[in-house]
Parts: structure tokens; sequence; C-alpha cells
């Protein structure tokens, strides 16, 4: 008999969109739950718990925010909205403790993936 293989715990990984629970916040941060795209590998999520990347929103004041990037429709109830990511609030956050959910979107494409971590780098210039 072979035994079942053991499947292993979802961890977040890089370009993953997931459910966070962003509260408590302060001043002018999000609160509540919202999509979160992440930037930090799942050998580092794992590790620390903590994922590393940027909040995102429907709201449709940012379609004129330099800082938002459109990334396409959102999903479920919200699906008739454009989704974006805010590369002005980069976060850090505990996704165990948090809670954080793998979201219906799963992933951001690469080409989407690729022109936040340009928009990030005009903000933070790491390169």
């Amino acid at each position: 008999m072979v035994a079942p293989q053991k499947q292993r715990p979802w961890v977040p990984n890089r370009q993953d969109i997931i459910w966070m629970d962003c509260n408590p916040q302060v001043g002018q941060e999000m609160r509540d739950v919202h999509p979160f795209l992440v930037f930090s590998p799942s050998i580092f999520s794992e590790k620390t718990s903590l994922v590393i990347g940027l909040q995102m929103t429907t709201a449709k004041y940012n379609a004129d925010n330099p800082f938002a990037l459109a990334v396409g429709k959102a999903s479920g109830r919200k699906a008739e909205k454009t989704s974006y990511v805010l590369c002005r609030q980069p976060k850090s956050f505990d996704w165990r403790l948090r809670g954080a959910k793998a979201h219906p979107l799963k992933s951001l494409p690469d080409s989407l993936f690729m022109q936040v971590c340009e928009r990030l780098n005009q903000i933070i210039q790491l390169r």
C-alpha cells in the first residue's frame, strides 16, 4: 500500500494576490480586508511569517493616481470595477496571524508584475 502524499501547507509567494486584513490602521493607511500583491518569495514568507507587498483596491479615484497601476478587473461582487495596485505604500504583514488566504485572481501576470515593480522603483529607486 502506498502512503498518501502529504500536501504542503499554503504559503504566499512572489506575484501572488492574497486577501490581507489591514486592521489596525493609522492615518491614511488602508483598513479592513483587501487584496494584497506579494513581493517576497515563499521561502521568506514561510520562515518569517511575513509577506512584503502592496495593497490593492477598486477605489475609482485611483484612476488619476500616478502611484497606482490598473491591473485589470476585480473578481467577485466587484467584478465590474478596475483593480489598482497601490505602489506608494509597501507594507509588511504577518500573514499567518492576520489569517491571509489565497485570492481568486491567484497571481499577477509577469508583464503587469514588472510594470508594478517599475512604478515602485520610481519611488524607492532600488536600481
